[in-house]
């Protein structure tokens, strides 16, 4: 799987700051959130819109230069893994398009699974699209219930929101106001804080917590946030409380940052959980208890802890690779594999270990990291994961398989364990994992694992481009 965007917001009453800085590094903490592109457009009530957006890491795309000439005490934010729409400069957020003798600037993180009927209407109706993301037809929808209908920004979002299928947070900058929404489902997270004179929006806590901003609430699902007077401003969208709540149940098991807490969760305590879970139902006799590094360190420790079995680090990951290239040979594409991880063979070989990972989806990650534990020569190895069998798509902005690629949609737990050659392979259950949590079943987005989305699909769903690479 790959990870899902990350989007920040700060609005500052005192005019005369430049907060481009700060939404720097609240970007470089959500990082994990997307690693291909990274962009951020500021307001200056003299100078008006001011963006820049460029391709990879946060730390490539901006330098001094750059971050001194986004002038603006108004900003957003967004780094960005595809799910809809290719890996290119073009597909690059915040969009930005021309509004009310001003602009509009809007970064989403998010999947709408109609946008190809709602793009078809609006390039009926003359807009030209320079993307082919779905964050771009949301923002010119907006443009459009402004401008037809006369409507105020507030009213166009709610018009916009009523005709989205899907899943969506937003941070919107309109000539120098900034707006957060949250879908009605809350199945993309998004939070406020404050710090001085200032509001932060962001999708997880820990950004907050790299500026030294205080947490203050989580958006409600289906909320509209703005920021006048300096107070927190709340319109509730009209579907608000009517849809069924549908919180990412991999936000907890992988996505987000273990020092982040979501919808009043803490990441680092579920996981935690999830490793308890996993020793109530796999209580193995073994010598460590070993993580894939690093999302599964916490469920790691807390099997170690349930069972008095020591943890130990048997696999080392190298933190400065970045994104490998496409591979074109087999030896090639395991020496990516080798790049990233690496086992201590002292500390495995003769040993029967507990490995603990937090997913498997396509299963040929997991087949390329077992053979490079077998090298180290354990004498036993049991292989735990973090999450129920993931048996069908995601279709709400995880980049994660079709079904035919889904080694849990096609194969048995026991012909995954053969085919990965180990002593035995046990998957959390779907009620643990909801124990884990601690947040009830029916709140929870569960459509990759039991098949039951919240959400209406389209008929050729399957058809539709989720990923292109």
């Amino acid at each position: 799987m790959e990870d899902k965007c990350g989007i920040v917001g700060i609005h500052c009453k005192d005019e005369s700051k430049n907060v481009a800085s700060f939404v720097y590094y609240c970007l470089y903490a959500l990082q994990h959130r997307g690693q291909e592109s990274a962009g951020i457009a500021t307001f200056n009530p003299d100078k008006g819109l001011n963006y820049y957006c460029g391709m990879g890491l946060i730390t490539d795309v901006f330098r001094d230069y750059e971050i001194q000439n986004l002038q603006g005490s108004m900003a957003i934010g967004h780094v960005r893994y595809s799910t809809t729409g290719q890996s290119k400069l073009e597909n690059s957020q915040p969009f930005v398009t021309d509004f009310d003798d001003g602009f509009i600037a809007m970064a989403h993180n998010g999947d709408i699974v109609n946008s190809s009927e709602l793009r078809d209407e609006l390039i009926g109706e003359g807009y030209e699209f320079k993307s082919d993301t779905d964050s771009e037809v949301i923002c010119y929808m907006l443009k459009k219930e402004h401008y037809d209908n006369n409507k105020t920004i507030i009213d166009s979002i709610e018009a916009v929101c009523k005709k989205l299928v899907g899943s969506y947070a937003l941070t919107i900058l309109v000539n120098g106001e900034l707006y957060g929404v949250r879908d009605p489902m809350g199945i993309k997270p998004l939070a406020v804080a404050q710090r001085g004179d200032e509001y932060i929006l962001a999708s997880e806590t820990v950004a907050f917590d790299v500026i030294n901003a205080k947490y203050i609430r989580d958006i409600v699902p289906g909320e509209v946030v703005y920021f006048e007077d300096d107070e927190i401003k709340s319109h509730m969208l009209e579907s608000a409380g009517k849809c069924k709540l549908s919180h990412c149940m991999f936000e907890y098991v992988y996505f987000a940052r273990p020092d982040s807490t979501i919808d009043g969760i803490n990441v680092y305590q579920t996981r935690m959980h999830i490793g308890e879970q996993l020793h109530k139902l796999y209580p193995i006799d073994a010598d460590f208890v070993i993580p894939v590094p690093d999302s599964s360190i916490p469920a790691a420790i807390g099997y170690s802890r349930a069972s008095g079995i020591p943890y130990g680090e048997g696999l080392i990951k190298n933190r400065y690779v970045g994104r490998t290239f496409i591979m074109p040979t087999q030896e090639e594409r395991e020496l990516a594999v080798r790049l990233k991880l690496n086992p201590i063979k002292e500390a495995i070989k003769g040993k029967k270990i507990i490995l603990i990972d937090d997913s498997i989806v396509r299963g040929t990650t997991s087949k390329q990291l077992l053979d490079l534990v077998k090298e180290a020569e354990p004498e036993e190895i049991h292989f735990l994961v973090g999450c129920p069998p993931v048996v069908s798509p995601c279709y709400y902005g995880v980049a994660m398989a079709t079904k035919k690629e889904l080694i849990a949609a096609n194969y048995s737990v026991d012909e995954i364990q053969d085919q990965l050659d180990i002593d035995s392979l046990g998957y959390i259950t779907l009620p643990a994992l909801v124990d884990a949590i601690g947040m009830p079943k029916e709140d929870l987005c569960l459509g990759c694992l039991n098949e039951e989305y919240p959400t209406e699909l389209p008929d050729d769903i399957e058809a539709e481009t989720y990923y292109k690479p």
